[in-house]
């Protein structure tokens, strides 16, 4: 069994702020050192804005818990230094298989189109990628990054100030205060914090039970994510098999809504489940259990003054379609490079209501589609039952009832369509999947790709157009990236970001997406574009 989340990463130590007469003001705390809590840490350690992160825990999380990672979040891992031990390390898949009783009735493949530096998926256990992103903070405090991890200080109160926020920690040698400018709210699905601060949680919890189990054993499965309907070892049920690193292999099974929790997670009453879907002659280990609820609610706003919550601490969502660590970091992504633009006095506050209004989109798209799997992998009626058996049955054998099989409609990155910091779209007949509010697409460029290129600035990217080298606007400089489809045998790029237009103008946000998009340069439309993204149009 791996030890690695029995091992203090970050052991608590003493810090100067405790022995502080007065409590020390911090640019930002981050409370929670899960991967979103670290991934906004490193990001605004990047950034060179001064970072603490505090943690009532020492170590990585127990247990898998979060396994699947998709493209988008693995390209902004990447930037933050992490993405490719991740994928060195974890089980690369794309391919996702349907059975209903014991017939395979659907594939899908997530990345059907080549041209992109990372994979549609990884399964990694989330104790690795903890360790991975810790390793990542040691690496930037070695280059003098201003970033702390405080491991064992357990935050017991915050209150909103009128430019701070104030904290209570408690650690093994007693309580000090703390000041925070900004606060990011990273503590996980029960956050303390949103309890602290009396803020809501609301939306549905589902009538039903999902036994999770980590099993260690020698399979011959292949490298593909399989959903069982009804399969014959978990009768009327479902279930579900992902292969992780080492060996580990993760089953969901569907128990139901009327059970007792502490009953189904004893190994006595696991195992038996697990031989009836392996079979007597497997042998295998357990690494972990756990039993969850379908839950998807989100907060009414992710801002309480200056305090800021991402992850499931904002939102929660089903874990089928791999949502949930997915689109935290995609929270944290968002959020930061507008915070280094309120920091260096090029943004007011105000641009942080966009951070409500974009990740609350994605948190509504999330919560929409995993609600649809749920009503489909857990009918709630026999008529909702004998219409899901019967799409089920029919495609096996026809197409067209395929798209309407869901056995967790999977993480794809969120369209910031209606963003307030979009600039109309002038590039008509260029295609929709590079729209403003669009994530980038990646694409080969000789032996390098797209998106390491644009980093974390913002960048004028000009295909088969004419423009000035850099702009000044606003406090920003924004760079150039010209490229020709002239030059790209695959001709990725023209299909991605062309489409049937002649050439392109992006304005492109730190965050990789779309801002505007034009035929050509027009100065004075560029600049507007350019306030308009940072909240001054």
């Amino acid at each position: 069994m791996n030890k690695i989340f029995e091992i203090p990463l970050y052991a608590y130590e003493r810090s100067a702020d405790q022995d502080a007469e007065t409590p020390v003001r911090r640019k930002v705390v981050v409370v929670g050192a899960g991967p979103i809590g670290l991934g906004a840490a490193i990001d605004f350690a990047q950034q060179g804005i001064e970072v603490v992160v505090l943690d009532d825990n020492d170590k990585v999380s127990f247990g898998s818990r979060a396994v699947c990672y998709a493209k988008r979040p693995l390209e902004i891992l990447d930037r933050l230094g992490c993405g490719k031990p991740m994928v060195d390390k974890g089980v690369e898949w794309n391919i996702g298989k349907v059975f209903f009783d014991e017939r395979q009735v659907y594939q899908f493949d997530l990345l059907p189109e080549d041209g992109h530096e990372f994979p549609a998926f990884i399964n990694l256990q989330q104790y690795y990628f903890e360790e991975y992103m810790v390793n990542r903070v040691r690496e930037l405090q070695e280059q003098g990054a201003p970033i702390e991890i405080r491991g064992r200080n357990k935050v017991l109160k915050v209150e909103e100030k009128t430019d701070h926020a104030a904290i209570l920690v408690d650690t093994p040698e007693g309580q000090y205060h703390l000041e925070a400018d900004w606060l990011i709210a990273c503590d996980g699905a029960t956050s303390p914090i949103r309890g602290m601060m009396g803020l809501d949680f609301v939306g549905r919890i589902f009538e039903d039970n999902f036994l999770i189990a980590d099993v260690i054993m020698e399979a011959e499965f292949p490298t593909e994510r399989w959903f069982w309907f009804d399969p014959p070892f978990n009768k009327g049920q479902s279930a579900l098999l992902h292969k992780q690193p080492d060996g580990v292999w993760r089953i969901d099974l569907q128990l139901g809504w009327d059970i007792d929790k502490e009953e189904e997670k004893k190994p006595e009453n696991v195992i038996p489940r697990l031989k009836a879907m392996l079979g007597d002659d497997v042998e295998f280990e357990l690494e972990w259990v756990s039993i969850y609820t379908f839950q998807c609610r989100r907060m009414e706003t992710f801002r309480k003054g200056r305090v800021l919550f991402a992850g499931d601490a904002a939102h929660q969502v089903s874990p089928f379609g791999a949502r949930g660590a997915n689109s935290g970091l995609q929270d944290t992504d968002n959020l930061v490079w507008k915070m280094k633009l309120i920091f260096d006095g090029i943004a007011d506050e105000s641009l942080l209501d966009s951070y409500d209004y974009e990740r609350i989109h994605g948190a509504d798209e999330n919560i929409l589609n995993s609600s649809r799997s749920t009503d489909f992998i857990t009918p709630k009626s026999d008529m909702s039952r004998v219409l899901r058996d019967a799409v089920l049955d029919l495609s096996e054998v026809h197409e067209f009832a395929r798209p309407l099989v869901n056995s967790g409609r999977l993480s794809v990155p969120c369209t910031y369509d209606g963003s307030p910091l979009n600039s109309a779209d002038a590039l008509l007949d260029g295609p929709a999947r590079t729209r403003p509010g669009s994530p980038c697409p990646d694409v080969p460029l000789g032996d390098e790709f797209l998106l390491p290129k644009l980093g974390d600035k913002f960048t004028l990217l000009t295909i088969d157009a004419e423009a000035p080298d850099s702009i000044e606007e606003s406090g920003i400089t924004v760079t150039r990236l010209a490229l020709s489809t002239k030059t790209d045998p695959t001709q990725m790029l023209k299909e991605r970001f062309l489409g049937e237009a002649e050439s392109g103008v992006y304005l492109i946000r730190p965050d990789q997406h779309v801002a505007a998009r034009r035929p050509s340069f027009d100065e004075t439309l560029i600049r507007a574009a350019i306030r308009r993204a940072i909240g001054k149009e």
